[in-house]
Formats: C-alpha cells, sequence, structure tokens
C-alpha cells in the first residue's frame, strides 16, 4: 500500500468528517516526508518511545546504528494478523 492508497482506504474510517488532503496532512505530521520529518521521527530521534494503543509502539533501535528506529507490535495488531 502507498501512501494514495493509505489516504484512501483512511478516508471511510474518518466518517466522512474530513477530505482527502487533511487525511495526508495528518499523516504527513505523524510520518513525516523526504522533506520534513515527522512527529514520530522527532520523537524517536531524541530517544522517546512512541506509544499508540493497540497498534505499537516505536522506539530507538539499540545496537544496529544502521536501523534508527524500531517497531514493537501491540496487542490488538497481533490479535488481529493471527485472526482468521
Amino acid at each position: 500500500m502507498d501512501k494514495k492508497e493509505l489516504i484512501e482506504a483512511t478516508l471511510p474510517k474518518t466518517g466522512g468528517g474530513i477530505s482527502a488532503d487533511a487525511v495526508e496532512t495528518v499523516i504527513d505530521a505523524l510520518f513525516g516526508t523526504v522533506e520534513t520529518p515527522g512527529s514520530i521521527a522527532e520523537a524517536v530521534k531524541a530517544g522517546e518511545h512512541v506509544t499508540l494503543l493497540g497498534f505499537g509502539g516505536f522506539e530507538p533501535a539499540e545496537g544496529d546504528p544502521s536501523s534508527a528506529v524500531r517497531l514493537r507490535p501491540g496487542k490488538a495488531l497481533v490479535a488481529f494478523m493471527h485472526s482468521n
């Protein structure tokens, strides 16, 4: 799924209350773009752990300088991935 597909998949989940441009703005603000880091990237670079309940957490990777961040999946994401 690319960014455009993510935006299109997210729109129906908003209840129709926001536009595709607004969804894109939020995605960019959270995850960043090539030109501008998002709030998650900035926090992890500062050594913070970012937790999105149910989804998981982003944290600085330790020991491997080529991998700056690690995702630790949350219980809800793991359960969903293992459901039929």
